[in-house]
C-alpha cells in the first residue's frame, strides 16, 4: 500500500479547502493521493482498503465528532492503515485522539508534515520521527512555518453545485471558498486557533489566492467567501487581494470575516471593499454584555458593536454577526438586551435563529481554562462532547438554552420563517424573565433579508444537535 486518502466531514457547507490544499502539496511532491468529502459523498470502503495513510480533516468541533465516526469505520475496513487527524480540533483533542482512534495528530501549517508522514508510513514508520507530528509516544509542537503554497488542487473534488450557495435578491448562485491568510494575530480566549498560532498569522501570496479564485470562477462560482479567521489581520494584503479580484472579475461578489475592532480601525477601507464587490461581513460579536466580552477577551465593547453597524451601513455592506448567546456569565437581562439590540436596528434577518441558541464550547487546551477570571466556571472534560462541562449559576439560563435550542431545531426541520422563530425565542426569553416584551415604539422596521450563504456560520460553539442525517457519512 502506498496511497494517501484524505477524508473531510464538514466545513460549514463550503467546498473543502482543507482537502484541496493538502492534495496540492502531496501531488506536487509526487505522492499518490485522493480525497473524499463525506459531507457530500459516501464512505468508500474500497478506497480506504487501498490506503496506507488515512488523514482526517477536523477544522471545527462538528467535523471532529463526525471524524471520530469516520475513523471508526476506517479501522473496521482497514486495520493496517495509519490514521492521522489534522486541523485545529485535532491539536486541541490530541490526548483523546491518540488514546483512541488516531495514530498521529498534526496541526497548524500541516501540509508539508503530511507529505513527510506519508513518506514515513510508506517506509514502515509510525510518524514518531516526523517533525510536527504527534504520536502516542510523543507530543510535538504545532507548526507555524511559512510554507511555499501551491494552488489548491480541486480537480477531483465534488463540483461547487453540491455546496453552499450565495443568496441575494431571490437568487441562489454557486459560491467558492478561498483563504488569503491563516492563523490570527489576536488572542480571544474562546478561539480554537489561539493555542496553535499564539497570536501569529501567515499571508498567502496574492497570485496563489487569485489562481484559486480563477479556478473556482471557471467551475461556476459567482461569489467567493474569504474564509480567513480575520481578513483584516493584514489590511494592506486584504486590500491587494480585493483589488486584484475586482480587476480580474468585475461583478464577482465576496464576503469576509473580521473582528469588530478591525472593522472600526480600518473603516476607511470599507467603502472601497464594497466597491470591489463585498456583499457582507461576518463578525464575531459574540455578546452585547461588556462583562462577557471582557472575560472572552474579545477586544471590543457593546458600544463598538453599535458603531460597527453604523460603519457598515454607511459603506453599504451587510453585517452578519455571530453570537455565543449562552456563557456562564451571560445573564437573563443580557440575553434580553441582545434581542432588543438587534430588533431596535431592524437586524433580525441578519442574525439567523441558530445564533440565538449557541452555547459556549470549551475544548481541551482552550485559553478559557487558563485565565484566572474564567477557569473557575468550568468542570471536567466530558469525553462524549469533547468539551469541558459548565452550568450557569442561574438555572433559568440553562432552562432557557434548552428551550431556545429546541425551538430553533424544530423550526429548522419544519422550515419555519426565521422571523417567526425570532419572535418565538423572544417570547420564551421574556417568559423566563417573567416580564412582558418591551414595546417596539421607536424601533426600526425589520430590514429585508441581506445577502448571505445558504449555510449558517458558527464557530467556537455548535448547535445542540449536529444535523448528521444530511451527511453521506451517516447514510452510507
Amino acid at each position: 500500500m502506498a496511497a494517501v486518502l484524505l477524508l473531510g466531514t464538514y466545513e460549514l457547507g463550503h467546498a473543502p479547502l482543507t482537502l484541496a490544499w493538502p492534495l496540492a502539496f502531496l501531488r506536487r511532491a509526487g505522492r499518490e493521493a485522493e480525497a473524499v468529502d463525506l459531507a457530500v459523498d459516501t464512505f468508500d470502503e474500497a478506497r480506504v482498503r487501498e490506503a496506507s495513510l488515512v488523514a482526517v480533516s477536523v477544522p471545527m468541533h462538528t467535523a471532529l465528532r463526525l471524524g471520530l465516526e469516520a475513523a471508526a469505520r476506517v479501522r473496521r475496513a482497514n486495520p493496517r492503515a495509519h490514521v492521522c487527524f489534522y486541523g485545529p480540533y485535532a491539536w486541541l483533542n490530541a490526548a483523546h485522539l491518540l488514546a483512541g482512534p488516531a495514530d498521529s495528530v498534526v496541526a497548524g501549517e500541516a501540509e508539508e508534515a503530511l507529505v513527510a508522514l506519508a513518506d514515513d508510513v510508506a517506509r514502515g514508520g509510525d510518524g514518531s520521527r516526523v517533525r510536527g507530528v504527534s504520536t502516542r509516544g510523543r507530543r510535538a509542537p504545532a507548526l507555524r512555518d511559512r510554507l511555499h503554497f501551491p494552488v489548491p488542487d480541486r480537480a477531483t473534488l465534488p463540483p461547487l453545485s453540491r455546496y453552499a450557495r450565495f443568496l441575494r435578491d431571490g437568487r441562489a448562485e454557486p459560491a467558492g471558498y478561498v483563504e488569503a491568510s491563516r492563523g490570527c494575530r489576536h488572542l480571544c480566549r474562546h478561539c480554537p486557533l489561539v493555542p496553535i498560532y499564539q497570536g501569529r498569522f501567515v499571508a498567502v501570496p496574492v497570485p496563489t489566492v487569485m489562481a484559486d479564485v480563477r479556478a473556482q470562477v471557471e467551475a461556476g462560482a459567482r461569489h467567493v467567501t474569504f474564509g480567513d479567521p480575520d481578513f483584516l489581520n493584514g489590511p494592506t494584503h486584504a486590500l491587494r487581494v480585493a483589488r486584484a479580484l475586482a480587476g480580474e472579475f468585475p461583478g464577482l461578489s465576496f464576503d469576509f470575516t473580521a473582528k469588530v475592532e478591525h472593522l472600526l480601525r480600518h473603516r476607511a477601507l470599507l467603502p472601497e471593499m464594497a466597491a470591489h464587490g463585498c456583499a457582507f461581513v461576518v463578525s464575531a460579536v459574540e455578546s452585547l454584555s461588556d462583562e462577557v466580552l471582557r472575560r472572552l477577551d474579545k477586544g471590543h465593547t457593546a458600544a463598538e458593536v453599535a458603531a460597527v453597524v453604523e460603519v457598515l451601513d454607511a459603506a453599504g455592506i451587510a453585517l452578519q454577526p455571530t453570537l455565543v448567546a449562552f456563557t456562564p456569565w451571560t445573564t437573563l437581562d443580557d440575553y434580553l438586551a441582545t434581542l432588543d439590540f438587534f430588533r431596535a436596528r431592524g437586524l433580525q434577518a441578519h442574525v439567523p435563529p441558530v445564533q440565538l441558541a449557541i452555547r459556549l464550547l470549551v475544548p481541551p487546551g482552550s485559553a478559557l481554562l487558563e485565565a484566572p477570571e474564567t477557569r473557575g466556571a468550568f468542570g471536567p472534560l466530558d469525553p462524549r462532547s469533547l468539551s469541558h462541562v459548565w452550568r450557569h449559576p442561574d438555572p433559568r439560563m440553562d432552562r432557557l438554552y434548552e428551550e431556545v435550542a429546541a425551538l430553533v431545531e424544530e423550526a429548522t426541520e419544519a422550515g419555519r420563517p426565521a422571523a417567526e422563530t425570532w419572535e418565538r425565542v423572544r417570547a420564551a426569553a421574556h417568559a423566563s424573565a417573567g416580564v412582558a416584551p418591551v414595546p417596539d415604539a421607536g424601533a426600526r422596521p425589520a430590514r429585508p433579508a441581506p445577502p448571505r450563504l445558504s449555510e449558517d456560520w458558527f464557530c467556537c460553539a455548535e448547535p445542540r444537535r449536529v444535523q448528521v442525517e444530511r451527511l453521506a457519512l451517516s447514510r452510507a
